[in-house]
């Protein structure tokens, strides 16, 4: 690490909603910004126009916000960087255009989307570079003085970079290591276009890069075969003491077959691959969110960190400042990082567990009161207590309480085929009477003095508990019978034995 004080960024482009790939990208460089003691900072790539879709820019800041990823500078914070939107930055750009162009690092190309249709049709796996060059119209080809008039005359026109053939390139990645890529599978990629006066990503990327002082650039592997042209850039502008270390991480793979994660696998399989839920303005098609489908913003910090990175730990549970300390680039692997969603469901149930009975009643009480329940603060903590081990999401709660809240109406036939027997009429009698005769209806004086009437009268305690339960339940599921009916308080627990009486036969 330099003296330089450590600076990274995230750098989507508002074209829809936020993959969850970005946001591990993002989770990676806000760990690393953080260990050592550096900032992160969040600029908007929207230098695209024909691919910008409005109110993707809030939902991405709304993702963040929610996840408790907290940027140091940038879009909708400020700092000494300002604009941080790249479309507010086109005059920034013009001056680096004319830099490249000055210097003979760049060229003005006048093809059309057709001529260079016709070229690729022609010429077999066709790329603009230092050999095809000479067929096109540009610069290169052209006298100064066409090239002032067709500009003069409106023409639209891109800038191009120059690069020069048969050169090898070497990348030190932090994740992968050294990577060698010769020049000659470049091409002379875009760097400006005259029809919205807007550079592309790649003169964009590097001069933010270098003006906003980062000094680590984390991203995707999808991004590495445009690293080699970043580092050229970079030593067009004279720029290599200051150039950026880059680490490339690997992708997020299908959780079955091959090829990376996309919101077909996540449709196909019924989770969600965006952080939250995403309304497409084009389609009105909606998509899920990890937040709207019950999962903890710290679950998803959890489950997405070690997705392609290894603290070297024998456990899978980790806080924010645990990740922190830990995390280095180093133990990010080269490969790609199989999407398990069922891992993701465990990762939210371990963190409802760590929560205490108040946070998560806090979390089921809008969802009861939407149902037309309310009960006291209290009571509703005794009742996640008993159940919050069994359930991934605040929602299963419904299932694994609601007979708390309804009687049966219905007994489940399979409980009762397995575990009604003959004598359980009989027997469910005899124990409402015993029951209407207790006076503390507390769990574990209730349970004292049913225990001493099945030992002393020979039943079968597993007869006699799980008929009881088909009574008050409707089905043989439910945490400790004596706590639930505790809670139910004593007249519903009879009327219930009765009902169910008059109903099983």
């Amino acid at each position: 690490m330099s003296d330089r004080r450590v600076r990274v960024r995230f750098a989507p482009s508002p074209t829809g909603a936020l993959h969850i790939g970005g946001v591990r990208t993002c989770l990676y460089n806000y760990l690393f910004a953080k260990k050592h003691g550096g900032d992160l900072l969040l600029r908007i790539e929207d230098t695209d126009s024909t691919r910008f879709v409005p109110g993707a820019e809030e939902y991405i800041i709304e993702s963040f916000k929610w996840l408790g990823i907290k940027f140091d500078e940038g879009v909708g914070i400020g700092g000494d960087h300002a604009p941080y939107r790249q479309s507010e930055r086109r005059d920034i750009y013009r001056k680096y255009v004319d830099i490249l162009l000055k210097s003979g690092n760049a060229y003005i190309a006048f093809d059309t989307p057709e001529e260079l249709e016709k070229l690729r049709a022609e010429i077999p796996n066709f790329q603009y570079d230092a050999k095809t060059r000479s067929m096109g119209k540009n610069s290169l080809t052209m006298s100064e003085d066409e090239v002032k008039a067709k500009i003069a005359a409106g023409e639209k026109y891109v800038v191009r970079a120059k690069v020069e053939p048969n050169e090898d390139i070497v990348i030190d990645d932090m994740v992968r290591g050294k990577v060698t890529i010769n020049s000659n599978v470049l091409d002379d990629k875009v760097l400006y276009k005259s029809a919205d006066d807007l550079p592309t990503y790649h003169l964009a990327n590097i001069v933010d890069d270098h003006l906003m002082e980062v000094t680590h650039v984390i991203r995707g592997e999808e991004w590495l075969p445009s690293a080699p042209l970043h580092v050229l850039l970079y030593r067009y502008f004279g720029w290599q003491d200051t150039m950026p270390r880059f680490a490339h991480l690997p992708l997020l793979l299908k959780p079955v077959g091959n090829g990376k994660l996309s919101k077909r696998d996540g449709d196909k399989l019924g989770f969600p691959v965006f952080p939250l839920r995403w309304v497409d303005p084009k389609t009105n098609e909606v998509s899920s969110g990890y937040r709207e489908s019950g999962y903890l913003p710290e679950a998803v910090v959890n489950f997405l960190a070690l997705l392609g990175w290894n603290p070297g730990l024998d456990r899978d549970l980790f806080t924010v400042e645990e990740l922190t300390e830990l995390f280095d680039l180093g133990h990010v692997s080269k490969s790609g990082a199989r999407f398990d969603y069922e891992k993701a469901k465990w990762f939210n149930h371990e963190y409802i567990i760590k929560k205490s009975d108040a946070e998560v009643a806090a979390m089921y009480k809008p969802l009861l009161k939407e149902k037309g329940y309310e009960i006291a603060d209290a009571t509703l903590e005794r009742i996640v207590g008993m159940v919050k081990t069994r359930i991934s999401f605040v929602a299963d709660l419904w299932e694994e309480t609601n007979f708390f809240f309804e009687a049966p109406t219905e007994y489940d036939e399979k409980s009762i085929k397995k575990r009604w027997k003959e004598e359980s009429p009989a027997l469910m009698a005899e124990l409402g009477k015993i029951l209407e005769g207790i006076s503390d209806f507390t769990s574990a004086n209730m349970e004292k003095i049913v225990m001493d009437w099945i030992e002393k009268n020979g039943h079968n305690t597993g007869t006699v508990m799980n008929s009881f339960r088909i009574t008050i339940i409707g089905a043989a599921r439910g945490p400790h019978m004596f706590d639930i009916i505790e809670i139910l308080g004593k007249e519903e627990t009879l009327r219930r034995l009765n009902a169910a009486l008059a109903v099983i036969k």
